[in-house]
């Protein structure tokens, strides 16, 4: 025989239970602005029938059913979405970083415009053409000298500009440095708090919702691959158990252990390249070079604008164009010097004697080198000094010179038609098509990195879409859980009702025949 008493346990259980389920829902509400919250929900188990199979059992025809319970709260959560959205946010962190800084530099160089350096060299070499139609007009002389200032001193502020902002790539290279060790730091303490639940039969959501947030967070600077490791005791099943993050390379490549358990290990970028470049990277104790970090990532963005060593040499966006603008204030100048100083001055034709003037002039007042030249690059002190050591005429013959001559002054104004190796590559161009091609070549890549920001941006949108409509909290669903387990609460209490007029009726009106 079954107790008497039975039904009010079965009521009792369920009365439980959909508490239990009606206070995971007002937690569900309470968190429906929470970023990273997942919706929970309780599993509901029946418990186990009466009576169990044994050779004493009670003779009753078949099981009675004995309740409900809460198994367990789970979150509801797909890992699969999880790692599509990790993987579209990394290659947003890269593109995103990459096109901030072409755009930058588009701000820097600012062509085409009036003030751009293309505009300002079009504007001496005109002013060259107009003192070529009148050697001895001193106005003209001016005009030319105020050009060549003008031309020296927008090389010096591109470099500069160009320069400051690689200063601040490195910089906030540091800080995403710093961004990923305090995450890596967070997640490791939070699985020493996960390790320290699960083994008791217990599901941290909480816990899991704020280390899937930080993961989220770190996909979005560094590649990673993430697994889970048991946590041992009595865990769970459905427990995820401990994270252990890896940065990776594109095609899987394991570079090196993040976070495993509740330890981590700090990035580092090492300035130890030429010029301050980027060379090798270190992940706690281990270490390799930064060409061997093959893949996406904010942090790869900043390192690649800024300059890495890669074959000894110093590569990155703004250590091209450095480069670049380098090569073309040099060969501009030296160049432009060399005819220069074959040039007759109104002062060398009036002292019969060739003083061989540069016009234009490092820090030192003489070109010695390409690298850094943009931000060196002056106007020579004897032309700073007279107009009248501007050369003009023909110097083949220094008697024979004559202040009404022209010709050497129309060498000069066809400097930028000729072709010079200005990359060092052994290829010729003239100034304008060296200048446009590296200007080109910066809108192409500018281009395309806008354009992969936002593709890269719509399929992680689309992603988190998705996940959203899994893992957020919906209130109009939350409120139909809360009127269901409302009611089920109820009727398990209206069952307690019932069971105690039946227990009145057997204690109280039983055995009063005859009275």
């Amino acid at each position: 025989m079954r107790s008497t008493f039975m039904g009010l346990e079965t009521a009792r259980r369920g009365m439980f239970t959909q508490q239990s389920a009606l206070h995971t829902t007002g937690h569900n509400i309470s968190n429906a602005n929470t970023p990273g919250f997942s919706r929970q929900r309780i599993n509901f188990e029946q418990t186990e029938p009466y009576p169990s199979a044994s050779l004493n059992r009670p003779q009753i025809p078949g099981q009675v059913g004995t309740g409900v319970k809460a198994g367990s709260i789970q979150r509801v959560r797909e890992s699969f979405l999880d790692v599509q959205y990790r993987s579209e946010n990394n290659k947003l962190g890269y593109w995103e970083t990459r096109a901030e800084a072409y755009n930058k530099l588009e701000e820097v160089l600012n062509e085409p415009s009036d003030s751009g350096l293309a505009k300002t060299m079009d504007q001496f070499w005109q002013s060259l053409q107009d003192l070529s139609v009148d050697p001895t007009n001193p106005g003209a002389r001016s005009v030319v000298r105020q050009r060549g200032i003008a031309v020296a001193e927008t090389f010096n502020y591109l470099h500069n500009s160009l320069s400051s902002i690689q200063r601040d790539l490195k910089n906030e290279i540091s800080v995403t440095e710093k961004e990923i060790n305090s995450i890596t730091y967070q997640i490791s303490k939070i699985n020493g708090q996960i390790a320290d639940a699960e083994p008791h039969g217990y599901l941290p959501n909480d816990l899991y919702d704020e280390r899937d947030r930080l993961i989220d967070q770190l996909s979005s600077l560094v590649n990673i691959k993430v697994d889970y490791t048991s946590s041992g005791g009595d865990s769970l099943k459905m427990a995820d158990g401990q994270a252990v993050i890896k940065m990776v390379s594109d095609s899987g490549k394991e570079l090196g252990i993040l976070v495993s358990g509740d330890r981590n290990n700090e990035v580092t970028m090492k300035f130890d390249g030429p010029e301050e470049s980027v060379g090798t990277v270190s992940i706690g104790q281990s270490e390799f070079k930064y060409t061997e970090l093959n893949s996406t990532g904010k942090l790869k963005a900043l390192v690649d604008s800024y300059g890495y060593e890669n074959g000894g040499k110093v590569t990155g966006v703004y250590s091209d164009l450095l480069t670049e603008l380098d090569n073309l204030a040099y060969t501009f100048a030296t160049k432009f010097n060399d005819v220069h100083k074959e040039g007759m001055s109104p002062n060398d034709i009036a002292s019969k004697t060739k003083a061989k003037n540069p016009f234009f002039a490092d820090a030192e007042n003489t070109v010695i080198q390409r690298k850094g030249f943009a931000s060196r690059i002056e106007l020579a002190k004897a032309i700073e000094n007279s107009l009248d050591n501007i050369a003009t005429a023909d110097g083949s013959s220094v008697a024979g010179a004559t202040i009404g001559d022209a010709t050497n002054i129309l060498k000069l104004a066809n400097i930028i038609n000729e072709k010079y190796d200005y990359a060092l590559d052994n290829e010729q161009a003239n100034f304008r098509n060296y200048y446009e091609g590296v200007i080109g070549g910066m809108a192409v890549k500018s281009q395309e990195a806008v354009r992969l920001t936002q593709n890269s941006g719509s399929l992680r949108e689309a992603v988190e879409g998705r996940r959203k409509s899994v893992s957020s909290v919906s209130l109009d669903e939350e409120m139909t859980n809360m009127i269901q387990f409302q009611h089920a609460y109820n009727a398990s209490a209206r069952m307690i009702t019932l069971q105690d007029e039946m227990l009145d009726k057997i204690i109280n009106g039983m055995g009063t025949a005859g009275r």
